[in-house]
């Protein structure tokens, strides 16, 4: 593999742990994350349940206009964050393909 794809594939990993640092206001370092759980996986378990579990609530409160329409959106961030951060660079999607697929 050449040394420009390995950097762009770091820097798609990198890409989605910003954005879940952004949405969830927490690091991977944060004391709450151990060996067993990390700030992916925990955002990754909230998608199955509700992200406002795990959003930070200065960002959406359930009494915001249009609140469904927000969640959905932040949802859909932190969906893509999950995609930048599969375990296997080869899974990532590539930042070309990602912006081809906004709206």
């Amino acid at each position: 593999m050449e040394e420009k794809e390995k950097c762009l594939e770091k820097e798609m990993y990198s890409y989605g742990i910003m954005l879940m640092e952004i949405f969830t206001r927490k690091k991977p370092t944060n004391e709450i994350f151990t060996e067993e759980m990390s700030l992916r996986s925990w955002v990754g378990e909230s998608l199955c349940n509700t992200v406002m579990q795990v959003l930070d609530t200065n960002l959406l409160r359930t009494d915001d206009e249009h609140f469904s329409r927000k969640e959905e959106c932040v949802s859909s961030i932190l969906s893509l964050a999950m995609e930048c951060t599969r375990e296997s660079p080869a899974e990532r999607r590539e930042m070309t393909e990602l912006v081809a697929n906004c709206p």
